[in-house]
């Protein structure tokens, strides 16, 4: 195990701009590379029960023995697992005021404005520093309303009976090897309860930053939304920009009970240098509802395709996804709904843009049982590309096998309309804002469904990639 400072200081780019690094003054960190040695630490420092050592154990055999999907593999064959901290720490404790974080922690957060956001328009905050939760608060109404949100840590602590029942039942480690590899090395996370008929009137937050050169952060989340009970979850990730790459493998559970109803919102922003693959899945049971709204901004490469299983009557599903790909960057994203019950209903819109050379991906699937009668789905794709270099593959897969099911698949690719673009243009307006504006009103359904604080932040970071790479290429 290390401790303290780390000497060598990365070159650190700066055309993004959540891209600062703080010193690297951690107080505690694994050795790079991946190992059972380093698992038994990890479990060690946070004082776990045995059931979850074992847990983890189990989980980097099958990461050792998972092959990585064939499709993926020239993706990601560059990542070098054995030079990545699978822990580190800044903090020896989890802060309930703001003002006791440690200022330089403290500091970073101010810039990226979640002090402001917390007083402003939210119910609960939880703030990660690569491994660890820095910060947790809940406003005290919500508490008293019974509502749980600490990190999941303190939740394994605090509720071991809701981790027996539902961690790693949503998505086991054998589900894929990135699962498996975060099942054996996971910290943090947001553990939330939302109790029978209780709704939650304002988002709770979460928010990622990475700032290790070479680290890799694995929050695992787990959200129960009790029968009848509402709530919206909100989560934000930024990292250095640094000249290597970073990792960030994270797994979420969804679990919404009958007639419950979970909303759970995404801005990612990571660096250029970040590999970004996450595994996201909802449960929903008799006439619930999950929607995933997901923007994918920023990373060096995003496999993100968030699922819902519908699993009881009248359940609903619905995913709202946008890509935006630059320079370097490949995103590849997507939707699952799976149609495990009578009369359930889903829907998929997802929009991407690629330019530069910039590529995204779509991937999707629609899968409807044999016993799930009169099941109702819509997809929608729409890609947008800005120049000649830039990319788009579209992957939908749909598997029906009932002839009574509604099923609608629409899909478009175009390229920036040259006569909007004069028109914007002749109006005295600038080629790169012009374009810029283009963007923004494609993704307009996606910014209608997000806090008007973060759909601003969407139209700025468009604003910020337009102006610093040119309008077109």
């Amino acid at each position: 195990m290390e401790s303290k400072d780390a000497s060598e200081r990365p070159d650190i780019e700066i055309d993004y701009k959540a891209g600062w690094a703080d010193p690297e003054n951690f107080t505690v960190a694994t050795d790079r590379g991946l190992s059972e040695e380093v698992v038994r630490e990890i479990s060690k420092i946070k004082g776990e029960p045995e059931w979850m050592l074992e847990f983890r154990l189990k989980s980097l055999k099958l990461f050792e023995e998972f092959p990585t999907p064939k499709w993926a593999e020239s993706a990601i064959e560059d990542i070098d697992f054995q030079q990545i901290r699978y822990y580190v720490r800044y903090s020896d404790k989890e802060e309930k005021t703001w003002d006791d974080v440690p200022d330089n922690i403290k500091e970073t957060y101010e810039k990226l404005g979640i002090p402001e956001a917390e007083r402003k328009f939210l119910g609960g905050v939880g703030a990660q520093y690569d491994s660890e939760t820095v910060y947790h608060n809940l406003k005290k109404e919500l508490a008293e309303q019974g509502v749980i949100f600490l990190s999941t840590d303190e939740g394994l602590k605090q509720y071991p009976e809701y981790f027996h029942k539902y961690f790693g039942k949503v998505i086991p480690p054998e589900d894929n090897k990135f699962a498996a590899l975060n099942s054996a090395v996971w910290s943090g996370g947001s553990f939330i309860i939302v109790p029978k008929g209780v709704k939650v009137g304002v988002p709770l937050q979460a928010y990622f930053r990475i700032n290790t050169q070479n680290v890799g952060q694995f929050e695992r989340t787990l959200i129960i939304a009790e029968e009848g009970s509402d709530v919206h979850y909100i989560e934000g990730c930024t990292a250095p920009t640094y000249s290597s790459d970073s990792l960030h493998s994270a797994v979420v559970e969804l679990v919404a009970l009958e007639g419950a109803r979970i909303r759970y919102s995404t801005i990612q922003n990571w660096s250029n240098n970040v590999y970004n693959l996450v595994t996201k899945r909802a449960f929903a049971y008799k006439n619930a509802l999950v929607e995933w709204v997901d923007g994918n901004i920023g990373s060096k490469l995003t496999m993100k395709y968030p699922s819902i299983y519908l699993l009881g009557e009248g359940a609903k599903g619905e995913v709202m996804s946008i890509a935006y790909a630059s320079n370097g960057q490949i995103q590849d994203t997507g939707a699952k709904i799976i149609h495990l019950a009578p009369r359930t209903h889903s829907k998929i819109t997802a929009k991407s843009i690629s330019r530069a050379d910039g590529k995204t991906i779509y991937r999707g699937l629609i899968q409807v049982a044999p016993h799930a009668k009169q099941c109702v789905s819509n997809v929608i794709c729409d890609a947008l590309l800005l120049n000649e270099e830039s990319k788009n593959d579209t992957f939908p897969y749909q598997e029906i096998h009932r002839d009574d099911a509604t099923i609608t698949h629409e899909a478009t690719v175009g390229k920036i309309s040259q006569d909007t673009l004069f028109y914007l243009m002749s109006r005295g307006i600038p080629e790169n804002e012009a374009l810029a504006l283009i963007c923004m009103g494609f993704f307009e359904p996606f910014a209608k469904e997000m806090p008007m604080e973060y759909a601003v932040e969407l139209n700025r970071l468009i604003e910020i990639d337009m102006a610093e790479y040119g309008a077109i290429g």
